[in-house]
């Protein structure tokens, strides 16, 4: 069984009729199930059931992010009936993810990852209480906005530390939360190129913390006035100022992988890093050029 064979049986729970027709899904977590299926490739003991433990960690990664979909706020207007039944799907269809997780471990008896991967989410579900309360009481700088996004993306995957050994587990919490930041960091510069959820993001933490009272003001006051955000984006340089945080994410990953001592595992894992490095050369050539 090949990591591809992980996204066609994963893909077996994601397009149920009733979820596809009704709701949409969140981005399947394509880059650190190909990260935790090669290193579980590595291990001597974990070798022979990477297929299984990628396979049930997508699901339940995706049981997570599709409930951090749900708006808690009732729909209403013409389309409200529609909205409510996309938002009740969105809660079936993450605890469908999360019912499969479940019997697929049962039934190969590997209890222990059952509770590994339990005990993540309820770590898990503890850091989104405290991320929440900062973010509403407005106690949280731009570093720790990034901070809690990679802790958040990780933690299923950091819960198969046990797994490893040697070097791999010394390394793995590292290079997993350095993937994480990637992520985070490229997820951030799409933000600001599409210019779509810009509440809540990097971009306006800066903000918040580095910019002058007057601007400060007009980012509270105008929230929801995309374009005045992005006059405020483009004055302090946050895609620029993005794109070398990612650079600098990079590198240090890639320094962090070449320990590991493993070129064999280097070129496997080559196509997942890519994006990031393409990311963080094409702002460097777009300031490069604007300078």
């Amino acid at each position: 069984m090949s990591r591809a064979r992980i996204d066609q049986l994963a893909g077996k729970y994601m397009n149920h009729d009733m979820i596809s027709l009704h709701t949409d899904l969140p981005e399947f977590p394509e880059g650190r199930i190909s990260l935790l299926y090669a290193v579980l490739g590595q291990q001597p003991e974990a070798s022979k059931d990477k297929e299984l433990l990628a396979l049930v960690t997508s699901l339940v990664q995706m049981a997570l992010d599709t409930h951090e979909m749900v708006d808690n706020a009732p729909p209403s207007g013409i389309g409200g009936m529609l909205g409510m039944r996309a938002q009740q799907l969105k809660v079936l269809a993450g605890d469908y993810f999360s019912s499969r997780f479940y019997h697929l471990l049962s039934q190969a008896g590997q209890i222990d990852a059952v509770r590994r991967l339990s005990e993540a989410v309820c770590q898990i579900n503890r850091l989104k209480m405290i991320f929440y309360g900062k973010a509403k009481q407005m106690k949280m700088n731009a570093e720790e906005y990034l901070h809690y996004g990679a802790e958040l993306r990780s933690g299923l995957f950091l819960s198969f530390t046990g797994f490893m050994s040697g070097l791999y587990e010394r390394l793995w919490p590292e290079i997993l939360n350095g993937f994480s930041r990637c992520e985070v960091l490229l997820h951030e510069i799409g933000k600001v190129e599409s210019s779509t959820s810009l509440d809540g993001s990097w971009g306006v933490w800066h903000i918040l913390q580095e910019g002058s009272e007057e601007d400060r003001r007009m980012l509270s006051e105008r929230r929801e006035d995309a374009g005045a955000i992005q006059v405020l984006l483009r004055k302090y340089d946050v895609s620029e100022k993005l794109g070398g945080m990612l650079r600098q994410a990079t590198g240090q990953l890639q320094t962090s992988l070449q320990r590991l001592q493993s070129d064999k595992l280097l070129r496997e894992l080559q196509p997942i890093i890519e994006p990031f490095v393409q990311a963080g050369k094409h702002r460097a050539t777009v300031l490069k050029e604007l300078g």
